[in-house]
């Protein structure tokens, strides 16, 4: 009972932030506070969204975008995964490859984008790959700390029981640290769509990121808001997606919020 009202306040304060989000949109626009050039109203995005939905370039350009985030953070998390898992339990893997990540991880992925350019030309594969070196350094070490986080005596318990390292790390360590690594994974997947605009800034002819870049150069900025809007919604959407999918794969997971 108590959770439910719980969820029920969530859910409730929630909307109301969204509300009050809007109301101060309505209010700067509609108000006349704000030119239409830096801020368009509401009516004005919802109309270029209708818009755009009729004459289809919304679906291909949401389809394209979310293609080339999944393609490229999918290529991190297969990589990413057993790379963190291996730091985790090897002290001699983590120090051999530990600097070179943590110094990977502050490049700019947008200084990267001339040489993506120069290596892989302007194909898909380049857009994969900026999407990929913007959250692989990070997934990394995120399921590297969250694998250290595993109870060693679970561990030492399974040895005992005579379980190989394969059966160690099957049945022990990635159903003890999956939980984790969901949260992992929904994290770096809100970063693949903040990396996506730089993955369409050159040599890009669809996507929400190009049809932001694109709405600069003739400040059609409720175009601008639309992309922005709906990039957002689709991450919306994708972390609910990430919390159903934990619950069902993890159900034994318990939060801090779950026990009140």
């Amino acid at each position: 009972m108590k959770k439910n009202i719980a969820k029920d306040n969530g859910k409730l304060l929630s909307g109301i932030c969204f509300a009050l989000i809007i109301g101060f949109w309505c209010v700067a626009t509609y108000g006349g506070l704000v030119s239409d050039l830096f801020l368009p109203s509401p009516t004005e995005v919802a109309r270029k969204i209708v818009d755009m939905a009729k004459d289809g370039s919304l679906w291909a350009n949401c389809w394209e975008s979310t293609a080339r985030v999944l393609v490229g953070w999918i290529w991190s998390v297969i990589v990413a995964l057993p790379v963190g898992m291996l730091m985790a339990n090897s002290r001699k893997f983590c120090a051999f490859i530990q600097p070179i990540i943590e110094f990977a991880r502050y490049l700019p992925v947008v200084a990267l984008v001339p040489l993506t350019l120069l290596y892989l030309g302007i194909d898909e594969t380049q857009k994969y790959t900026i999407i990929f070196l913007g959250t692989f350094f990070q997934l990394v070490l995120m399921v590297c700390d969250t694998v250290s986080g595993v109870d060693q005596n679970m561990i030492n318990a399974a040895k005992t029981l005579g379980s190989s390292k394969w059966q160690i790390y099957k049945e022990v360590i990635f159903p003890a640290a999956l939980p984790g690594l969901m949260d992992d994974f929904r994290l770096t997947i809100g970063w693949a769509w903040t990396y996506l605009v730089v993955a369409e800034m050159v040599a890009a002819s669809n996507g929400l990121g190009y049809m932001i870049l694109k709405s600069q150069r003739y400040l059609a900025t409720d175009t601008i808001f639309a992309g922005l809007i709906l990039i957002g919604l689709i991450g919306l959407i994708t972390d609910w997606i990430f919390r159903i999918l934990t619950r069902i794969v993890a159900p034994w997971q318990e939060r801090l919020g779950d026990k009140k």
